[in-house]
This record gives C-alpha cells, sequence and structure tokens, in this order.
C-alpha cells in the first residue's frame, strides 16, 4: 500500500458515517491513511444513535469481519441475540419451512444485534484510530475527480482534495449521481413497520416469517420475552398501521401470530420505512468507489442488507491494504467491482424474485409457493444450501456458488 501525495488533504475521503462508513474506516485502522468521514448528522448523534426500530440480523461471515475490526466484542452479550432455528410460513397453512444448525458446528443461524448498538461501537472503534477526521454536521454539494486528485466541495465553502472518494451515503446516495453512476430501482409499494413487543411465552430463539395475505410479519427473537417485530404492508395502510393505538396494535400483531407467544404488548415506538430496492450498475468511477447501501440496497425479507455491505467494504479494504500504488487506480477499484457484484446481483435479484413470489397472492401462485416450501422441506440438501447462503457459515468462495435447486424454483412461473 502506498501513501497518496502528501500534499492532498486526505488520502481517502468517506462520505456517510453509517454502518457501511463506520466499518470501511474501522477495516482500515491499522494503516498510516488519512481518512476523513463527511457526515450530515452531528457529533452528538453518531457517538449515541438512537434506537430506530431496526434490528440487523448478522451472519456468521459478518460476526467474523466485526471480530476481525474488534467491534463484535464490544457489543454487551445481551445485545447480541442468537437466532436458534427459523420457520417460513405461507398464508393461514399450519405448514412451514424449517431451518435451525443442524449437526454443524454453530450454535445459531445468526445473530439479532439493533442498528444503533452497531453504530455506537463501530463509531467507538473508528475514533482509535489516530489519523482519522470526523467532519460531522457537513455535506457534500459537489464533487470532481481527475487523473491525478478528487476535490470536494463542502456546503460550507471547504475545499477538500483525496485519492479517492468512498460513498456510503445511503440507497438514495446524492454523491453516487454526482459521480455519475447509474442505480437501477425497484419500488415495492410496500411500507416496513418495525417495532419490539414484549410477550407472554418465550421465543425459544426461534424467528418467524409469515408470508400473510396482503402482508408480510417477521417475529424475530431478542431477549426471552421480547421479538423484534417487523410487518410489510401496502404503502397505502401506511398511515392506518402507525396511527393504531397501542392496544389496537398490539391485538391486532397478537392475532395474526395465531396466539403463539401469547398476549403480546407494544415495548416501544413504531418506525416505518418505506421498501425500495436499489442495486448501483456500477460501483465505481474515477476515483469514486460506492459501498454499503450505496452500492446496493436490499429488501429486508432475506436480511441480508448489512450482511453485503461489511463484505463490500470488506473486499474494497482488503485491495486497497494490497496494493502497493495509487489508491485511486482504476484497476483497484475495478477489481473491488468485480468481486463485489458477483456477490450482491444473485443476492439482489434473487430476493426481489422471493418478494414478487411471496407477495403475489393469486391462487396459481399461492399454490406454487407452498409447493416450492415442501418441496426444499422435504429436499435436505436444497434447505441446507439456502441455509449455508442465508447464513454465511462457510467462509465465502470466489465464485461465489449458486444455489441451483433454489434459483430454478424462483425463475419457475
Amino acid at each position: 500500500m502506498q501513501i497518496s501525495d502528501r500534499n492532498l488533504d486526505y488520502d481517502i475521503i468517506i462520505i456517510g458515517g453509517g454502518p457501511a462508513g463506520l466499518s470501511f474506516a474501522c477495516s482500515l485502522r491499522h494503516t498510516d491513511l488519512r481518512i476523513a468521514i463527511i457526515e450530515k448528522q452531528s457529533l452528538l448523534a453518531l457517538e449515541a444513535p438512537q434506537f430506530d426500530g431496526r434490528d440487523i440480523a448478522l451472519t456468521h461471515q459478518s460476526v467474523r469481519l466485526l471480530q476481525n475490526m474488534g467491534v463484535w466484542d464490544k457489543l454487551a452479550i445481551e445485545d447480541k441475540s442468537p437466532i436458534k432455528e427459523a420457520k417460513v410460513i405461507n398464508g393461514t397453512s399450519p405448514y412451514s419451512l424449517n431451518f435451525d444448525t443442524g449437526n454443524e458446528d454453530i450454535d445459531a443461524l445468526g445473530y439479532l444485534v439493533s442498528n444503533h448498538h452497531i453504530r455506537k461501537v463501530l463509531y467507538s472503534k473508528a475514533l482509535e484510530n489516530e489519523n482519522l477526521d470526523i467532519l460531522a454536521e457537513r455535506a457534500v454539494v459537489s464533487l470532481a475527480t481527475g487523473d491525478q486528485h478528487a476535490d470536494l466541495n463542502l456546503d460550507d465553502g471547504t475545499v477538500l482534495s483525496t485519492a479517492l472518494i468512498v460513498a456510503a451515503d445511503s440507497r438514495f446516495s446524492e454523491s453516487r449521481r454526482m459521480a455519475g453512476i447509474s442505480a437501477s430501482m425497484h419500488d415495492f409499494g410496500r411500507v416496513c413497520v418495525v417495532c419490539r413487543m414484549e410477550h407472554e411465552k418465550p421465543h425459544a430463539g426461534i424467528a418467524y416469517e409469515c408470508f400473510h395475505y396482503g402482508r408480510t410479519l417477521a417475529v424475530l427473537p431478542l431477549q426471552p420475552n421480547q421479538s423484534s417485530i417487523v410487518v410489510t404492508a401496502p404503502m397505502s395502510e401506511r398511515d392506518s398501521i402507525m396511527d393504531m393505538s397501542e392496544h389496537a396494535f398490539s391485538a391486532d400483531i397478537q392475532q395474526r401470530f395465531e396466539n403463539r407467544f401469547g398476549a403480546m404488548s407494544l415495548s416501544s415506538g413504531r418506525h416505518a420505512y418505506p421498501l425500495v430496492g436499489v442495486h448501483s450498475n456500477k460501483f465505481h468511477a474515477v476515483r469514486f468507489a460506492v459501498i454499503g447501501d450505496a452500492a446496493v440496497g436490499m429488501h429486508p425479507v432475506t436480511a441480508h442488507g448489512f450482511n453485503l455491505g461489511l463484505s463490500g467494504q470488506e473486499i474494497l479494504s482488503r485491495e486497497i491494504i494490497n496494493s502497493k500504488g495509487d489508491l485511486g487506480d482504476n484497476s483497484l477499484l475495478k477489481r473491488y467491482e468485480t468481486q463485489h457484484m458477483m456477490i450482491t446481483r444473485p443476492m439482489y435479484h434473487g430476493t426481489n424474485s422471493i418478494v414478487q413470489l411471496f407477495t403475489d397472492d393469486r391462487a396459481p401462485t399461492r399454490l406454487f409457493r407452498r409447493a416450492a416450501l415442501q418441496l426444499a422441506n422435504n429436499l435436505p440438501p436444497i434447505r441446507k444450501a439456502i441455509r449455508d447462503k442465508l447464513t454465511e457459515s462457510q467462509p465465502p468462495t470466489f465464485p461465489p456458488r449458486p444455489i441451483k435447486g433454489l434459483m430454478k424454483l424462483l425463475r419457475a412461473d
């Protein structure tokens, strides 16, 4: 790895101080690179992020990456909730597609951690890097890239120069657009309402994904008698869900979940997020790269959004650390794009196919998905392949191996 021209303000400037941007900074903490993070939020918001309703399902690969960053052990034990089993339920059928750890040498399918806890420990770890500057309450208004360096103009009039710009500023990235990179967007026309609920009976570490007709309900295990609730519904129903009284909302979820956990009661505020999938058509331009949701923003049904973000920043940071030349070299950025795109494209399109299959309530599709669940349940190799792909219990391979049986099912009409 070669340090950039010392006449530049920074070697790398990261736009966005969310989980992806902070993870990338943490991955480069042992280098001598001069790094800046430009973030619209205040330092207080970064130091003490507020609960936003989102609980992140981390795969084993993501846990390994967080361990390598020295972040995983910073999370309190009670803030890391293991998922022991997972059940996929179709409509009103009592039948479910079941996943467990099997005879593998793993103690959980994955772990649930609140988004605000992850953000807090990543920020704390990033600050250990003496070569990192956090430029809070700033925004990029324009950027220009060239053969020798890139320049950014901030909203306070500051102009900064760098060898490489890394955009991590959400799936609706303004800087991605400034760099001339287009993105494919899929508006699902649905809203995701998230919250936490207490319940009478323990969940035993089981996660439920219930594809009810008209709505989807995910119930994800946290503390023994507390779960993370994720409701997806048509956008037209957003206000009616958010305006329900706490009692009415709790009763509605309890009824839709068929009283599996007994009495249920709301234990947090409700947060609503529009569901829009985004995949950047390129992951790099001249002296510019996108990571996190700026590269690919996923539908939450496969719980892979943050996991893909961690994977992408790890690939880019590894290429930078192993590089012996210019940090903004096009061949370096192309290697990152090639590796990450091989992971994200199948996952993105496969997830969208799953969403299409399980939100189409026409009678023929209902029958097909019931048959698909039964087939997968009764063919252990397919079920294991799906589980291994979603949990990332094995270290990744390049190129990644597709799940042939699953993709054939998803393409069937």
